[in-house]
């Protein structure tokens, strides 16, 4: 190559970029070392530039390292070539080695982090970024609202959307889009219906982004009344809208036909992301004919393809055909990717074959996170917690960074468990992975920490957290409350919530309705009622079996069945509860009539619920022959598979008639034994009919189930005190003490217009003092 100037050069090295000429360009790089115009920054920097574009980013970073004159532009060359290669790390590092910043470095190292997956790192920067005094372009603030939308963090959302006014750039296209997206992605509809109608320029993406977030939170009629604006303003209608609609549809098959002959009308029935949208609408509603219909008569078929087909196998638990799809699918040379391994592991995990999903995992090269929080979620869902555990253990020794999803669900293990050092050791790596104040993730700690009874820890948790506003932590907190019996507390914490301007959920609503059952304050229950009115949530099945509970354990039978028959919607577990609240209040006739009405009239089906529920009726209004028949009937007539609960009922029954010849065949028979209620049950039906022999029994049961269980020593030494045996009294007494056996205090709780208090009986009594109160203001509750 001649002699060549330095602008020659440079024209040339933009002709190499422009066409990905490589050879060539090496060629030119040649040329410069030997006539030294490697020294020219200029030419370096387009030489970084081309290296990168043609995927020779390790030769482009030898240039880099070799300048001996490095500007801003240089840095900014590689961090491109990092970035857009998805080397974040490497990309990090050199940014924070930069000896100049200015609003493109930030700009794209913020865009670089949000898109490969850690929008977090991508929102601290941004803020840092405002503090260092730089202003984000369109683009940048485009991102941070991708990043908000991601992690579900809105209020970041409504500080940039503030940053973005203040910069004059709330009236760019992309970046209202952008805030249109980020709302629908954190479900926040009408914000985003209002981000919508302040877009001075609406297009395809605005519609498409609207549509979704309407479609996602179950506003269907609402998302294909937009499609019908979208087409009536003369905005395109493109593939990409139609699959958004069509992802709607799922859920109505109706209009989804007539969008897949609205496809064909417009010309798109070939096109290939568009077809898999309709494979993917049929496969979701069940229709897999339909969908085996269009996947055979495709065009062109995709891994895409395959896939969707193979899920659509797997949701109908058809495991076959989903296995013998795979095999169609590798026979005819396409590589299984992420999705399709995903998709089996979901299909046997759905059908129960958790080896099967589990040899699928194992012939993964490279599981990816959704692939390994599919497994997780799968032993997580069955009950195999230990597994689930140890899965989440082999993901951190893989140096696999769990996201929401992972953290949640071995939140959730940790808990079923009783796994506090495990619990803990998730705490820990959620703050490492930067997802600790992800609401799902702190709920799920919240959910831990509680059912470990380290209600303090929760609530460390929760204060850092409530700031959000999420609904979804307050219910696991209040949950927890109640859990841990601080119903008080838990009843407190309502109130904060109501006074923070949160709107209650269906689950917030029975969780505090059940915290006022056990609290017998039938008054605060009665303004709850007043609320769930207010709030037109009161005819929810949920909250309706919560109120019936409520009003029967406050011994108000006549509300409960009041509000039970003004129910538009029952199901089993009303019925239930109403049968219960007969039992409890002594009224078992009815509760029998009421068993009887709902297997011969209301076509709900009883279930082991129910039948707790009627022998207890049967047992405390004496009605022994009844229970006898309901017991027997349950597994001939309905299925049920009697459990311990159900023994124990009888047991009470025949015990309080003092049936015990009949006992002692049910125990001959009953294949529970380490059930300690049952026992305790039958030891206090001894001591009413002074059957010292069965009692002796029973109470040694007890013992040999848990030794330090004050039950059974208080009880046989009552029974032998009321038959004026002291040596046995005493001999009782002192094994109890020999034991360790420790009995539970009592307490109580008193209703005053400021609140419950809580008491027992080690509490000074002048605790009490600034409670006095008259008669008819303060209620004292027996517990």
């Amino acid at each position: 190559m001649e002699q060549k100037t330095s602008s020659q050069l440079a024209n040339l090295l933009q002709t190499c970029i422009n066409t990905k000429s490589h050879k060539t360009g090496q060629t030119i790089h040649a040329h410069m070392i030997r006539t030294l115009h490697f020294t020219d920054t200029f030419l370096s920097n387009r030489l970084i530039e081309l290296y990168h574009i043609c995927s020779h980013l390790k030769t482009a970073h030898q240039v880099f390292d070799k300048m001996p004159h490095k500007n801003i532009f240089s840095y900014h060359a590689i961090l491109s070539a990092y970035c857009k290669r998805g080397n974040v790390d490497d990309a990090e590092r050199l940014f924070n080695a930069m000896p100049e910043r200015n609003a493109v470095s930030w700009n794209t190292m913020i865009s670089a982090f949000v898109k490969n997956g850690l929008e977090r790192k991508g929102l601290r920067l941004f803020y840092e970024m405002n503090r260092e005094g730089f202003l984000g372009s369109s683009f940048t603030l485009a991102s941070v609202f991708s990043a908000c939308g991601a992690v579900n963090e809105v209020k970041c959302g409504w500080v940039c959307h503030g940053l973005g006014i203040k910069a004059g750039l709330d009236r760019n296209v992309y970046v209202g889009n952008g805030l249109l997206g980020m709302y629908a992605k954190c479900g926040c509809v009408k914000d985003a219906v209002k981000a919508f109608e302040d877009l001075e320029e609406v297009n395809e993406v605005s519609y498409t982004a609207l549509m979704g977030a309407l479609g996602g939170s179950e506003h269907v009629d609402e998302a294909f009344s937009m499609f019908g604006l979208m087409r009536r303003s003369g905005v395109k209608i493109d593939a990409v809208s139609l699959s958004s609609i069509l992802g709607v549809c799922a859920r109505n098959s109706v209009n989804g036909k007539q969008l897949h002959g609205l496809t064909i009308r417009l010309g798109f029935d070939n096109d290939l992301h568009l077809s898999n949208s309709l494979l993917d609408m049929y496969a979701k509603d069940g229709d897999m004919e339909s969908a085996e219909m269009i996947f055979n008569n495709l065009p062109e078929i995709s891994v895409v393809s395959w896939n969707v087909m193979i899920g659509g196998y797997g949701q109908k638990l058809q495991i076959k055909k989903a296995i013998e799809c795979m095999k169609k699918m590798q026979s005819l040379r396409f590589e299984p990717d992420e999705v399709t391994y995903i998709n089996m592991l979901t299909a046997c995990l759905k059908s129960g074959d958790i080896e099967a999903a589990r040899e699928i995992f194992d012939k993964m090269a490279y599981p990816s996170l959704n692939s390994w929080n599919a497994l997780l979620s799968g032993y997580s869902q069955i009950g195999k917690h230990k597994e689930a555990v140890r899965i989440f253990r082999d993901m951190q020794f893989y140096n696999v960074r769990g996201d929401r999803t992972t953290f949640a669900v071995v939140s959730s293990s940790c808990a079923s468990m009783g796994l506090l050092e495990g619990g803990r050791q998730v705490h820990a790596a959620s703050v490492k992975n930067y997802v600790y104040d992800d609401v799902f993730v702190a709920s799920g700690l919240i959910g831990m920490y509680a059912k470990c009874n380290k209600i303090e820890l929760a609530k460390c948790v929760f204060d850092r957290i409530k700031e959000q506003d999420d609904i979804v932590c307050w219910n696991t907190m209040i949950s927890g409350l109640s859990m841990n019996n601080l119903d008080n507390k838990a009843f407190m914490l309502f109130k904060n919530l109501l006074e923070s301007n949160i709107l209650p959920t269906q689950f917030t609503y029975a969780t505090v309705i059940s915290c006022c059952a056990k609290l017998s304050s039938i008054s605060q229950g009665r303004q709850i009622h007043a609320r769930t009115l207010k709030d037109e949530i009161v005819n929810d099945v949920v909250v309706g079996s919560a109120l019936i509970d409520m009003y029967s354990k406050c011994g108000d039978v006549d509300e409960a069945r009041s509000f039970f028959d003004t129910m538009p919607v029952k199901n089993t577990v009303t019925w239930n509860e109403m049968i219960h609240g007969y039992a409890q209040n002594g009224r078992g006739e009815e509760g029998v009539s009421l068993y009887e009405e709902m297997i011969n009239k209301s076509g709900e089906q009883p279930d082991a619920i129910t039948f707790i529920a009627v022998l207890t009726a049967c047992s405390h209004s004496g009605l022994i022959d009844h229970g006898i028949k309901i017991f027997n009937s349950m597994l001939e007539e309905h299925g049920v598979e009697p459990i311990s609960d159900h023994y124990t009922c009888m047991i009470d029954a025949l015990g309080r008639a003092g049936r015990f010849h009949e006992i002692e065949v049910i125990l001959e028979k009953m294949p529970f034994v380490d059930d300690s209620i049952l026992w305790e049950v039958l030891l206090s039906s001894c001591r009413l009919h002074s059957n010292v022999s069965l009692a002796r029994k029973a109470a040694e049961e007890l013992i040999r189930i848990n030794p330090r269980n004050s039950a059974p020593y208080v009880l046989l030494a009552n029974m032998y005190s009321s038959l004026g045996r002291w040596d046995d009294v005493r001999y009782i007494r002192e094994l109890m003490i020999k034991s360790q056996a420790v009995k539970d205090p009592g307490y109580s709780w008193l209703e005053h217009k400021d609140g419950i208090h809580e008491f027992n009986i080690d509490d000074n009594i002048k605790i009490l003092d600034k409670y006095k109160a008259p008669i008819d203001e303060g209620h004292c509750l027996s517990g």
